[in-house]
């Protein structure tokens, strides 16, 4: 049997980006071969190279880049010395790209329609517009648009992202491309979505046989969705192999310590999250030795001093390569290789009832413009009743929509509620005097989701941390900055920050930050709105081991808002679900993950891709243990009776014309809103 030729070949690439003060060395010789129809994943932390990488694919380097050696070859075309002509034929056309953000890389002022058919119209010269915008319908509903020929009039802001994500995809392979270049295509998505998303793509690839490049930082989604994987650090490619050789025997020190940093391993051990020290190196200068030898804790002489190859396993040739002087042995490592993370102190026990909410309703009104009567109204919340205790961590989980930040905002007071109550140590803050209020402020504060939004790019750090002190009016001055020297020791970022501006840090260095001023005023409770979302996995152990360590030594409570269920599982005490403005279960995390009563719970259990490629998917699961399919059903006019039963594989007539009722059929403490609670364990692997 004969290799076929590859589709692509990337051989000894290297990329700078020069800048006024610099020159980065982005990419430092990475060679990487796609067959027709293979699928090969990019993995790494941020600042890598694997964005890179897929971008000099295309020649979309950003300003200042430029390749300044090695070949991209392509269809016949050397891609990193073609002219601009064979790029703007290849881009589109033979290689379709799927950027991170579609809102960003869709254009606002065009609609959906004249944008996915575009593409035909710049390269296909015989079609003309109507038989493009009829190509583009039939492209929309091929990728599960609702409703396509409506939304082909629709412009991107009035999308979901799941959706905007969808028409991103449709304008990728209107052209039925070779290639298609997915970059992190799913990172801001809720796990159905994301779900979703990524089996669309493994059916389009296999419709139209094409290849792919997965650019990702989620090792759930390599796991099950590509057929070999590339492990990138600091612009070099440091392993690579076959998607189950890698996971079950990766032989990479780097390698080992990204799967040692997932929550659900530290979920199923009991420890911290392991996290690897210290930070990828700068790129503006060429380190001598291994480049991750300053972070690596089998690191030698011989690491600091000279580069390892990448060469073929001894055992598993070519199949497998890695550049280590010091890999992780082939057979299993003996307990005293391991470094094992520190077991997790013990919780205290929860105190009493710190915060209550009864019967919540938050009602958005909807207008057809600035001028127009109110047209209805969004059921953003609607009856949400839950305790949440001192010390503990209750997280909350659903889709995106369901009503998690709504009812976040409302908790730190950023949103009045349209009816129930809030009670605070059991008083009600609506009913407290303006001066009462205004301290009250200071025992809740809120971490935003987006850590770049949340502070004023023109104010340094110092001012930013200082800002709560200066409005709530604690202290003199001297012991303003006092307080903030503090913060930074607290959350492990060094003093000197204060002089900088936000723009200076890293992503998880800007979450530490905002985590430092959501502790400034010294809170009781932080409502935590999805603080680790957008960040890679290493990162985002830092920071969940931070707050665990804070919640210990503060007495900190969280009410911990995401979309990640194994991070979930692995800080939260108590675990809410909500779905469509509804909290339809609620109880301990251990008895929802192991028992889920809700099948909307289930659904999402089994949606969640584990870092696991040999726990494969049964192919005809039973009723109520199937991912969930569909769109969620508008808050603006959500089902009668129960909101989830026109996604339920349970739904009876009753569901229809009934509200369940809350019940608690596996004990006290653990309740569900269900006309049919589930009573079997759940099958799929527990988290």
């Amino acid at each position: 049997m004969t290799t076929p030729e590859p589709l692509l070949t990337i051989d000894d690439l290297h990329v700078d980006i020069a800048s006024r003060d610099r020159t980065v060395h982005a990419l430092d010789g990475v060679g990487l071969t796609l067959a027709p129809g293979e699928a090969l994943g990019i993995v790494g932390e941020s600042g890598c190279g694997k964005t890179m990488t897929a971008l000099s694919v295309l020649g979309l380097l950003p300003p200042g880049g430029e390749i300044t050696g090695g070949r991209v070859l392509f269809d016949g075309h050397d891609l990193a010395t073609a002219a601009a002509p064979v790029l703007e034929d290849v881009r589109g056309n033979s290689i379709g790209m799927v950027f991170q953000s579609p809102l960003t890389s869709l254009n606002p002022t065009m609609t959906i329609g004249a944008q996915v058919a575009e593409p035909l119209l710049l390269h296909r010269p015989g079609i003309g517009r109507a038989q493009a915008m009829t190509r583009a319908e039939e492209m929309l509903r091929l990728v599960g648009m609702p409703r396509p020929a409506e939304r082909m009039k629709a412009y991107p802001h009035q999308l979901s992202g799941g959706m905007r994500q969808r028409v991103a995809i449709a304008m990728a392979l209107v052209c039925e491309p070779k290639l298609l270049i997915a970059d992190e295509p799913t990172t801001a998505l809720d796990v159905t979505t994301q779900h979703q998303i990524l089996e669309l793509v493994d059916d389009l690839r296999a419709r139209l046989g094409m290849a792919m490049i997965l650019v990702t930082h989620d090792l759930g989604v390599i796991a099950h969705r590509v057929d070999r994987v590339a492990v990138m650090y600091a612009g070099k490619v440091v392993e690579e192999s076959g998607v189950r050789d890698l996971f079950t025997r990766p032989r990479h020190r780097y390698t080992e310590a990204l799967f040692a940093a997932l929550p659900e391993r530290a979920a199923a051990t009991g420890t911290e999250l392991h996290t690897i020290p210290g930070l990828p190196p700068s790129l503006a200068t060429r380190p001598a030795g291994c480049r991750f030898a300053p972070r690596c804790a089998f690191a030698t002489d011989e690491c600091r001093g000279e580069e390892p190859p990448l060469a073929d396993d001894d055992v598993r040739g070519a199949e497998h390569r890695f550049a280590c002087f010091h890999p992780v042995p082939d057979e299993a490592t003996s307990e005293d290789e391991v470094v094992i993370p520190a077991p997790v102190p013990p919780a205290a026990a929860p105190g009493d009832v710190l915060l209550q909410l009864d019967a919540l309703v938050k009602e958005f009104p909807l207008k057809g413009g600035p001028f127009a009567r109110g047209r209805g109204t969004v059921s953003a919340v609607d009856g949400v009743s839950l305790t949440i205790r001192e010390g503990e961590t209750f997280g909350m989980v659903g889709e995106s929509g369901c009503g998690k930040t709504t009812l976040g905002r409302i908790v730190a007071g950023l949103e009045e509620p349209t009816a129930g109550t809030v009670r605070f140590e059991g008083v009600d803050p609506s009913r407290m005097t303006r001066a009462e209020r205004r301290a009250h402020r200071r025992r809740v504060q809120l971490m935003f989701q987006d850590s770049t939004a949340a502070m004023d790019p023109r104010m340094r750090v110092g001012e930013i941390l200082r800002e709560p002190l200066v409005i709530q009016g604690v202290g003199s001055r001297a012991e303003q900055e006092q307080r903030v020297a503090a913060l930074l020791d607290a959350v492990g970022l060094p003093r000197g920050a204060v002089h900088r501006y936000p723009h200076e840090f890293s992503g998880g260095q800007r979450q530490r930050i905002c985590l430092a001023r959501a502790l400034a005023l010294s809170p009781d409770l932080v409502v935590a709105d999805e603080p680790v979302s957008a960040l890679d996995v290493s990162v985002q152990a830092q920071i969940l081991n931070l707050m665990r360590q804070l919640q210990r030594e503060r007495g900190l409570t969280y009410l911990f808002i995401s979309h990640d269920l194994a991070v979930v599982r692995h800080l939260a005490d108590t675990v809410g679900v909500m779905y469509l403005g509804k909290l339809v279960e609620a109880g301990p995390a251990e008895k929802v993950y192991a028992r889920p009563l809700h099948p909307y719970t289930r659904g999402l259990l089994e949606t969640v891709n584990l870092a696991d490629p040999t726990a494969a998917r049964r192919a005809a699961p039973a009723p109520g243990h199937a991912p969930l399919k569909g769109e969620t059903p508008s808050a603006a006019n959500p089902p009668s009776g129960c909101r989830f039963r026109t996604r339920c594989p349970l739904a009876e007539d009753v569901c229809a014309t009934t509200e369940p009722p809350v019940s608690t059929p596996s004990g006290a403490g653990h309740q569900v809103a269900c006309h049919f609670p589930l009573t079997a364990p759940r099958l799929a692997s527990a988290m």
